[in-house]
């Protein structure tokens, strides 16, 4: 449909408490998808909330059908339409709530990325852009990109979540071979 301007870190919008999704399967719904798809295809992402291109709905979509050059070494998750999502951290097998730390970027902070905690297994449910329900159990990148995309809906850039900011930097510093893939 039409690649859409990312909103930038500093910009008010962003840090919005988005709205539910009430109509389901409309037109309008499904443009925003598509236009929210093709603006995360051109800009290489991994993921993309509406309130990154200044649309305040509880919507997102991530994953890749093929290895995404900003995250190389990444497994494949699914593509995924995710609307009014609820997140629920989950135990190991010893009854602990476990936490992984590893590198984020995001479209809306360019150039940027940094360490940061994210739990290490969840359960994610909402629903597709039909109504029809998800509900999933995950662990490793797919879970950090599902909270990646979800903090959209509540305000939370990445920055916020850093616990170490000697872990946060420029990714033509941190990562010289990718400085010629667009960053996040």
């Amino acid at each position: 449909m039409a690649i859409r301007e990312i909103l930038k870190m500093g910009d008010a919008r962003l840090l919005r408490v988005a709205k539910p999704v009430t109509v389901f399967d409309s037109d309008d719904l499904h443009r925003l998808i598509l236009d929210l798809l093709d603006t995360m295809a051109a800009a290489n992402g991994a993921g993309l909330a509406a309130p990154q291109i200044g649309v305040d709905l509880q919507l997102v979509i991530f994953g890749t059908d093929a290895p995404n050059p900003r995250y190389p070494d990444a497994p494949l998750v699914p593509r995924t339409v995710l609307i009014n999502p609820v997140i629920t951290p989950l135990p190991d097998a010893s009854g602990a709530l476990l936490e992984d730390e590893d590198w984020e970027g995001c479209l809306s902070v360019p150039g940027l990325r940094a360490v940061v905690p994210r739990f290490a297994r969840i359960r994610y449910a909402g629903f597709d852009q039909y109504g029809d329900p998800i509900d999933r159990k995950v662990e490793g990148f797919h879970a950090r990109v599902v909270q990646h995309e979800c903090d959209h809906l509540i305000g939370k850039l990445y920055p916020m979540r850093v616990r170490d900011f000697s872990r946060f930097g420029f990714t033509e510093v941190l990562f010289p071979g990718l400085d010629a893939v667009q960053d996040d």
